[in-house]
């Protein structure tokens, strides 16, 4: 596996890296859906580097669970910063 996983929400939201790590520490649920967004898009990560081969139809839902994720995360993080 490559040290860098790709999509890591420090990535996906740079302008915010400040407000994700208050929003990490403060909220239990940001925190909550930060640590499934990283399980869900390590576990997709390890099968596109074909560590752990998954089938094509749990591959896609592994993705619209991440895409669900990020868009939640957006959300609170719209909300957080005004």
């Amino acid at each position: 596996m490559s040290q860098h996983t790709p999509h890591e929400l420090h990535d996906e939201f740079p302008q915010h890296a400040d407000l994700l790590h208050k929003l990490k520490v403060e909220d239990a649920h940001f925190r909550k859906l930060a640590d499934e967004y990283h399980a869900v898009n390590r576990d997709i990560h390890r099968h596109e580097t074909e560590v752990e081969p998954v089938s094509d139809d749990h591959a896609e839902q592994l993705k619209k669970q991440r895409l669900s994720l990020v868009d939640q995360i957006s959300g609170m993080l719209a909300k957080a910063s005004g």
